[in-house]
């Protein structure tokens, strides 16, 4: 599923996924310097444009524990971005990366499958890494507000990306868990909240009506 990931992402959500990805990093501020960035469950490095498009001289370690995946963002680390990332293969809710010390943590599209526990013990590590100050953005695909666009968004994603997902990377059931991974998350408020609790100053936005949802905060 690696191989095919970024390109199937791309067209079942008609490119949205790359428009949000830049989209969620609008509310954290344009800091100068070297930007320490920790990019938790980068996947095959899809926030990597984005990120140094915002911050031109930023320095980003990139977590994710699938080798498939981490394969797949060594080859566009080489080829695209002259190996300026540092990739780590680490479980991001218990990462081997240093205390208090990153300006800056994101994570695309990676909350969906979490539970609660997961998602508290991904706050405390947000928490641990941030440097006082720091700042956090989060994005994930959401339900929508009941209505007309939450239905058809639902049918999309309950019935067409299996077909898709099967059609293009000969892959159904990934694609078939999207529709109740999304419906369990439903979208960032949950999270938020967890994140509130641990002492973090956190907003969420919608994205496109509510199909995706960021959530951004700071670190006292």
């Amino acid at each position: 599923m690696a191989s095919s990931y970024e390109g199937m992402n791309y067209l079942t959500s008609f490119g949205f996924s790359y428009v949000w990805r830049r989209q969620f990093l609008q509310p954290l501020p344009p800091l100068q310097g070297a930007v320490k960035v920790a990019d938790l469950m980068t996947g095959m490095g899809e926030m990597w444009p984005h990120l140094f498009a915002k911050w031109p001289r930023a320095q980003v370690e990139a977590l994710d524990f699938s080798e498939g995946m981490l394969q797949c963002a060594a080859r566009k680390n080489r080829r695209t971005f002259a190996n300026r990332v540092q990739l780590i293969k680490a479980d991001a809710l218990r990462s081997p990366l240093p205390s208090m010390s990153y300006d800056v943590v994101t994570c695309a599209f990676g909350l969906k499958t979490l539970s609660r526990e997961q998602l508290l013990c991904l706050a405390r590590e947000t928490k641990r890494l941030l440097k006082p100050g720091g700042h956090f953005a989060f994005v994930e695909i959401s339900e929508p507000a009941p209505g007309w666009l939450q239905a058809l968004y639902l049918f999309y994603l309950k019935h067409l990306i299996p077909l898709i997902g099967y059609c293009f990377a000969q892959d159904y059931h990934h694609y078939q868990m999207l529709s109740y991974y999304t419906h369990a998350f439903r979208n960032a408020e949950e999270a938020a909240e967890i994140f509130k609790a641990e002492g973090l100053a956190v907003t969420y936005q919608q994205l496109f009506k509510g199909c995706a949802t960021g959530f951004y905060g700071t670190k006292p």
